[in-house]
């Protein structure tokens, strides 16, 4: 019988295993980060990395959440270890990190069970690191809040775009889409083609490949709902391994981008 926690996977490699080293490292993060003032966003792009290579481009995504009110994260990142058609949740009750455990919001899952591109599937979930590194930074800017996790595979854009908007709620909701950008470019190279998939993020241009970013998949669902609702997206930062801590010869691209609604 599946458990009713999904236990942390790459918690002492991605980051800290014990909880008061991981609490300082999340602290020191955000505290680099200007205050950024006004609403948080509805959406937000983020990296999934260990926090050494990804932690301080997150940061400035997450610090954007302080002093919000959302009760619930929908959260989507790529299935890096199960070969997967559609999106996956899981069946587990609640997600573990060292910070403590975030419970499932089961009655948002329940509104997804007539879509066939929704698929139970703990084993897309059990090793999976994109999704698993999002929460400790959430659970650092909001406290207690009912989490959505769906590893998405291969999809289809209208695919993710349907779940989203079932999901999509009110101020109470948060989007997060997990995913990196290009990987083991030399360092100018990456930045020439990063930019590049950053300026159609901005311009909400959905047909992003993934070889521009492994989160493709949920990233051009997203932008499609973006484009549709009129969202504004804004660039907090982008940068690569190469300039946080790794090898400038072979990279891996981050950005971080809040998309906001509308003014009403």
């Amino acid at each position: 019988m599946p458990s009713s926690t999904r236990a942390p996977a790459v918690a002492g490699s991605f980051y800290p295993a014990d909880s008061g080293r991981l609490n300082d490292q999340l602290v020191q993060l955000l505290a680099e980060v200007d205050d950024p003032g006004g609403p948080p966003p509805k959406m937000l792009l983020v990296p999934h990395a260990g926090y050494v290579y990804s932690g301080p481009v997150a940061a400035h995504a997450y610090a954007r959440l302080t002093g919000s009110r959302i009760e619930r994260v929908v959260l989507l990142g790529p299935a890096h270890r199960v070969p997967l058609r559609g999106l996956a949740a899981p069946t587990a009750e609640e997600f573990e990190t060292p910070l403590g455990r975030v419970v499932i919001d089961r009655a948002a899952m329940a509104q997804l069970q007539d879509l066939p591109q929704v698929v139970a599937n703990d084993g897309a979930h059990a090793l999976e690191h994109s999704l698993e590194v999002q929460l400790p930074f959430l659970q650092n800017v909001l406290g207690d809040f009912m989490l959505v996790p769906l590893a998405v595979g291969d999809a289809s854009g209208d695919e993710v775009a349907e779940v989203l908007d079932r999901l999509w709620g009110g101020d109470e909701t948060l989007i997060v889409i997990s995913s990196d950008l290009s990987h083991y470019l030399p360092c100018a190279q990456a930045r020439r083609l990063d930019g590049a998939t950053i300026a159609r993020v901005l311009a909400l241009e959905a047909g992003i490949g993934t070889d521009e970013a492994c989160g493709a998949f949920a990233l051009n669902g997203a932008l499609q709902v973006a484009h549709r609702r009129r969202l504004r997206a804004r660039l907090l930062d982008l940068r690569n391994s190469g300039d946080t801590a790794g090898d400038s010869s072979r990279v891996v691209g981050y950005a971080a981008v809040a998309f906001d609604e509308p003014a009403p």
